[in-house]
């Protein structure tokens, strides 16, 4: 919807105004400010008019005495249940906007209300009564929020790069979150390449108080660290699955601006576009076509896109993509990804997103976050395999692991059945989070400079992951482990980030509708094996998508946006390689070793390894960079 900025703490109004202008993306309709120089305290928002197009939607918005200033960035899906219930307790509003029922629901309720709030946001407010400013992350992190806490106090803003206006001097490198950055290609929790500016966690909230973070909680956890578990009938697991995507589908259109959907042609944005075309039967979809797009083992989208278009009667928009020259915006991608995410999917986002707004559409539904509430990655199919094998000894599995990663790494069947046992050695837990990493550690030491190596230490790439479900230790199955980890981890920090990013790159908003609070918790209640049964993935959402879908899309081949990144490397970005990965280069930025950097491009080249994402990975660092800490 929008974008944030603010401070508590002795910075300049001006950066303030400086900062805005980096992210006037996010909010090309209308911005605003409030500064109290007394209280040295700034607010900042551009704004992108969703729900209630008029200026009484204006930000910071105030109370009725000025003493509370709100910014908000997002959308509060069950805003019209609030209001009906704060004007029943006597509250009066002079507009529509869920803006000014986040207000007043403070002014009522405290922080007591954040439980309450069903949507997606990063919101903070200054309340002159307490002298307290609050910054707020939704409870599964589709909207990001970063903060800094630096010597004149904190800022905090929804994009780093307005950010780091207000607060320049908060640039030193964070070795173990670019170690985190190589080892994953995304870097999981709080780190951000800086070492003093950190995320906002997913579900948390700040107290800043006198420039400094009084307090941090986490107002939400997911329902499998409350104890809700597994409960529900195949009958109510598929009947309820039907009644709750359609809800959030339904619940997530909600806007005064027309709004449409990605659709890929898989199961998760066919099931959003199923449900979205009851209440809006002609909504207008968006997919693409990547030419030359596909490398092996992936099947191409489109065929399947138009297929759900046709059978549900949709408009679909095609947008027509060369794919060598996607290489030629990696860059600009990097820049408004905030992040060195090593990844070409985001470009897609962003590709779609764009002639969405030239179409006139601000609002854009996606079907991310599918597979991690119902499964459907190879990585789940692999951890309910693994009681085929994992209750043999350590140097039995160790061996599984050492047969497979001498399999020729240039087919993709054997690079999936390597990664398939790599670290089948480990305990369980690690395994669990051994299957997101990209880069094994001991691979990357031999990249690092040992001055790098010094700063890292002891720390582990997989520290995060292995802190947050120890908790679950006995409490929880594999896969539940495992998919709480996805929805905690790869989705806040890998897929909802550069969603995020990409579509308001160019002012769109786009909302996730499998993550809609209610439909969350009544996933949460539904048996593993209901979810991933045998071979097939989210089989209870198969199952209750029969009726609206053709059995063919439903059961189709599972893919991602399969660049030919491995030809990239040889060709569109060799140019960029050979420049951002020189020895000079390397040798100013102290991080890489020359030497091993370059054995690493010659034995990708030959095929002799499959370092491609290692290798994009050591060039998003660099572009990152120089972008952020060299300008």
């Amino acid at each position: 919807m929008c974008g944030i900025l603010g401070f508590q703490g002795g910075f300049a109004a001006s950066s303030l105004q400086q900062g805005l202008a980096c992210i006037a993306h996010r909010g090309p309709d209308d911005g605003g400010t409030f500064v109290d120089a007394q209280a040295q305290v700034g607010l900042g928002h551009a704004r992108l008019s969703i729900i209630d197009l008029s200026p009484l939607g204006h930000q910071p918005m105030a109370s009725d005495d000025g003493r509370v200033q709100l910014v908000f960035n997002g959308e509060i899906y069950n805003y019209r249940e609030l209001r009906a219930e704060l004007e029943s307790r006597g509250h009066r509003f002079r507009g529509h906007s869920d803006t000014e029922v986040l207000l007043h629901m403070y002014l009522e309720h405290g922080t007591s209300m954040l439980p309450r709030l069903n949507g997606i946001f990063g919101f903070a407010l200054w309340d002159a009564r307490s002298r307290v400013t609050l910054v707020v992350r939704d409870a599964l992190g589709v909207k990001p929020v970063y903060y800094a806490q630096t010597e004149r106090g904190v800022a905090f803003g929804s994009e780093l790069k307005g950010l780091l206006k207000l607060a320049p001097e908060a640039k030193e490198l964070d070795a173990a979150a670019l170690h985190r950055y190589m080892s994953f290609l995304w870097c999981p929790g709080e780190g951000t390449p800086l070492k003093r500016v950190r995320k906002v966690l997913p579900g948390q909230a700040l107290e800043i108080r006198d420039g400094r973070v009084a307090r941090a909680w986490t107002w939400y956890e997911l329902p499998v660290f409350r104890g809700v578990r597994p409960d529900l009938s195949e009958a109510a697991a598929i009947e309820g699955t039907v009644a709750h995507v359609r809800q959030a589908v339904q619940r997530q259109m909600v806007a005064d601006v027309q709004v449409g959907s990605f659709l890929s042609g898989g199961l998760d944005s066919s099931a959003v576009v199923a449900f979205a075309r009851e209440q809006s039967p002609d909504i207008r979809c968006f997919t693409i076509e990547a030419v030359g797009g596909q490398e092996e083992g992936n099947t191409d989208d489109l065929p399947y896109a138009q297929r759900v278009a046709k059978h549900l009667n949709v408009k679909l928009d095609v947008v027509r993509i060369d794919a060598d020259r996607m290489a030629g915006d990696l860059e600009e991608m990097v820049w408004q990804l905030d992040e060195p995410l090593a990844d070409p999917a985001p470009l897609n986002v962003l590709y779609i997103s764009k002639l969405a707004r030239e179409c006139g559409i601000k609002v854009l539904l996606s079907g991310s976050a599918g597979d991690d509430l119902f499964t459907g990655y190879r990585r789940h199919r692999a951890i309910m395999a693994e009681r085929a094998w994992s209750w043999l000894p350590a140097f039995a599995r160790s061996g599984l692991e050492a047969a497979t990663g001498r399999l020729d790494q240039r087919r993709a069947w054997s690079r999936r059945l390597a990664k398939l046992f790599r670290g089948a050695g480990l305990d369980a837990d690690a395994r669990l989070a051994n299957y997101f990493v990209w880069s094994r550690e001991a691979d990357l030491m031999g990249l690092y400079t040992p001055a790098f190596r010094a700063q890292l230490g002891a720390e582990r790439a997989v520290q995060p992951m292995l802190d947050f479900i120890h908790p679950l230790d006995g409490k929880a199955s594999p896969l539940q482990r495992m998919l709480a980890l996805e929805q905690r981890f790869f989705l806040a920090d890998h897929n909802l980030t550069y969603t995020d990013k990409m579509s308001m790159a160019v002012g769109v908003e786009a909302r996730v509708p499998f993550l809609d609070l209610d439909l969350v918790e009544f996933a949460a209640r539904i048996p593993d094996g209901l979810k991933q049964r045998g071979s097939v993935g989210k089989w209870v959402l198969k199952r209750a998508m029969e009726p609206y879908l053709p059995h063919d899309v439903i059961y189709r081949p599972k893919t991602g946006f399969g660049a030919p990144l491995r030809k990239w490397m040889r060709s569109d970005l060799k140019p960029l390689l050979d420049g951002m990965l020189s020895a000079d280069s390397l040798r100013r930025r102290g991080l890489f070793d020359p030497q091993a950097v370059q054995r690493l491009i010659q034995a990708n080249a030959s095929g002799e390894v499959d370092g491609s994402y290692t290798l994009l990975s050591l060039l998003c660092i660099e572009i990152w960079c120089r972008r952020f800490v060299d300008r």
